[in-house]
């Protein structure tokens, strides 16, 4: 197995940079959920394996409309699948999660079982446990052509490769690379801003004082989530992000941050113990499909083509799960879980030839 990579390792120009992700098994979807359950097993096996610690337990506070189909829905959802989770009442709101502010009309609940997962130390921990099995990771190559076939080719700037299977896992740049191979999928990339916020009084927020990741589902000021995460990676200030961006071409993402004022205006209303201008603004990108579901799939033409898309800003969580489905899909054998709801042939509507 050898990975390319168009950048060297490590970077920020895609999806997966960063120190810290919400860890979550509060979704809808009872496929998520089940898929959910051996993630987290697999990063533990992670952990024990690098000897680095990846995860941090803080529990994933959601607000939103009460009465709204999407509050209803999640808890619903988290009390079918059994998932460790609290309903918190109004009057007990404050008790429970100083310094903000429950909505009117807003209720509230606990994914006791989510957390901060630490992205980057993850992502060298990986690197280096493949290394360790004999692995060998190309980076700075950039993908130049696939030439599918029995043995697919691929040309780099700098080498080719053959192989029996690809995976192609290219984020932003999977359309792209799929062009090759005579396929478009209905991929959107948008750039998100990822804000940082200062605690008026330090700790306010942190890990440290055991404060929550959190959703904020239908927020007033916008038509899309927000969510945030302890303070903990820039010390006294606190991550809080609009969970959707400005459609963007990837190699021209350095652009002007937007729709920073919506999390502003969330902030002033809802979290008073924050500064409600951004002390740190960085860039992600995020490569959506139409339902904000997976594409985890084979090649329609060429079956020993697999392709992983389509993360839609959600991804990062199930990454040692997707690896193991998508590496099952090449070696040809048969998936550990129902991967329609991920298949390219839902997009039957929407899918381009690139030919």
């Amino acid at each position: 197995m050898c990975p390319i990579s168009v950048f060297v390792l490590p970077h920020s120009r895609g999806s997966s940079h960063g120190q810290t992700r919400i860890i979550r098994k509060a979704y809808d979807e009872d496929f998520y959920i089940r898929m959910m359950e051996e993630s987290y097993e697999l990063w533990a096996q992670l952990e024990r394996e690098a000897g680095v610690k990846l995860f941090s337990r803080t529990g994933l506070l959601v607000m939103g409309p009460e009465d709204g189909k999407k509050f209803q829905l999640l808890k619903a959802s988290l009390q079918r699948n059994k998932v460790p989770s609290t309903v918190l009442e109004r009057h007990e709101f404050s008790q429970h999660i100083p310094n903000v502010n429950l909505a009117a009309g807003d209720g509230a609940l606990v994914d006791t079982t989510a957390g901060v997962l630490y992205a980057d130390r993850a992502l060298r921990a990986a690197q280096m446990v493949f290394q360790a099995h004999g692995g060998v990771i190309k980076d700075g190559q950039k993908v130049v052509n696939v030439q599918p076939g029995t043995v697919v080719t691929v040309t780099t700037g700098s080498d080719v490769y053959t192989a029996r299977s690809v995976v192609i896992t290219a984020g932003p740049w999977a359309n792209t690379v799929l062009s090759h191979t005579g396929l478009e999928l209905p991929l959107r990339v948008v750039k998100v801003n990822v804000c940082y916020w200062k605690e008026k009084v330090p700790g306010t927020y942190s890990i440290s004082r055991h404060f929550p990741c959190f959703i904020q589902l239908n927020p007033k000021e916008a038509e899309h989530d927000i969510y945030g995460l302890p303070s903990n990676e820039y010390p006294g200030l606190m991550k809080v992000c609009y969970h959707m961006g400005s459609v963007t071409d990837p190699d021209e993402r350095d652009r002007q941050p937007d729709r920073v004022e919506v999390v502003g205006r969330y902030i002033r209303r809802c979290f008073p113990g924050l500064v409600p201008e951004p002390a740190v603004v960085e860039g992600c990108l995020y490569t959506g499909t139409p339902d904000r579901n997976f594409v985890l799939d084979r090649h329609p033409t060429f079956r020993n083509i697999v392709i992983g898309a389509g993360f839609s800003g959600h991804g990062f969580k199930f990454g040692p799960v997707v690896g193991k489905v998508l590496c099952e899909l090449a070696m040809g054998q048969v998936p550990s879980y129902d991967l329609s709801p991920f298949s390219i042939q839902r997009f039957q509507d929407h899918q381009k030839s690139a030919l």
